[in-house]
């Protein structure tokens, strides 16, 4: 197989600047995850990321134009005008220093474990986002297999999809999200473990899953991933009102609304008209909205009354 290859025009001129920098002052540093895979899939990236082994605080210094951001993972963000270039320290897998804790509890709660090149590129999630690539040489590296699973379409865990989804089941999200996106498929022991732990986005936070149902439903693939959430048993976990609703309608009424109000959605931003979270998540819900307003009916309750409540 040839080796890819990347034609440096398509690589933002700002990426490339933050790289060679830290370059130049003897730091590895590479562009990572979604950006590489895009290039090499021929797609526009949305944001360039860029991997280093200089921590955040030497970022820091050596660009005037940076903010250090978070704290379960601190990161670098190198800011162009309204560009952010996303400056992260390679990292090590936390677990592989803590070991598993007593109760059998994989959930990652901190993140700063700085390690090699090798090891950020082995923590992260599926193989096709643990890609890196080098501008001078114009190189391609993968320490995972992904340019294997780019080649073959295939979504798949980095490491046993079963401690990768406990170690954060919002992972199981972003494999839907990612095979909608990239009409790829979730390789099969992936997808044999998706249904069985669905239940853990229960600890997931409300803000994290808030915003990946935003990426999930606005990014143009809405229907896609929606049927990816059915097919995978992942509805009930992150929509359970919606489930039951869908699941008690015989006539299928409720889905062929839902589905055809997806498609719409993702007519407006190929367009690019907008689309309110408030309108998708008055979509996501409506299955719901009907069900209860049916039962306080059956109940008795005045129509006006049974829509104010449900």
């Amino acid at each position: 197989m040839s080796e890819p290859t990347i034609a440096k025009e398509h690589i933002d001129q700002d990426a490339q600047k933050v790289v060679r920098h830290l370059v130049r002052n003897n730091f590895q540093a590479y562009l990572v995850g979604g950006c590489v895979r895009d290039l090499l899939l021929g797609r526009t990236p949305k944001d360039f990321d860029v991997a280093t082994s200089a921590t955040p605080s030497e970022v820091r210094d050596l660009f005037r134009n940076c903010r250090i951001i978070g704290r379960r993972f601190r990161l670098a963000h190198v800011v162009f005008g309204r560009k952010i270039i996303e400056t992260a320290t390679f990292r090590a897998n936390p677990r592989e220093e803590e070991g598993v804790p007593e109760n059998g509890d994989l959930l990652i709660e901190r993140d700063n474990v700085f390690g090699t090149a090798e090891e950020d590129g082995r923590r992260r999630d599926f193989t096709i986002n643990g890609l890196f690539y080098d501008i001078a040489p114009g190189q391609v590296i993968d320490y995972v297999g992904g340019l294997a699973d780019l080649a073959q379409r295939s979504v798949r865990t980095i490491g046993d999809p079963s401690i990768r989804f406990r170690e954060d089941p919002v992972r199981m999200l972003r494999a839907v999200r990612l095979a909608a996106k990239l009409r790829f498929r979730i390789d099969h022991e992936s997808a044999e473990q998706i249904p069985k732990l669905a239940p853990l986005l229960q600890e997931a936070s409300a803000a994290r899953l808030f915003e990946e149902c935003l990426k999930l439903f606005l990014s143009g693939h809405a229907e896609a991933s929606f049927l990816g959430l059915e097919a995978h048993g992942l509805l009930a976990g992150l929509l359970p009102e919606t489930a039951v609703a869908l699941a008690s309608n015989r006539s299928g009424a409720l889905r062929r609304m839902l589905l055809e109000g997806l498609r719409a959605t993702d007519a407006r931003i190929a367009a690019d008209e907008p689309v309110s979270p408030a309108f998708l998540f008055a979509l996501l819900l409506w299955p719901a909205y009907c069900r209860t307003l049916a039962m306080l009916q059956a109940q008795g309750v005045h129509v006006a009354e049974a829509e104010r409540r449900a």
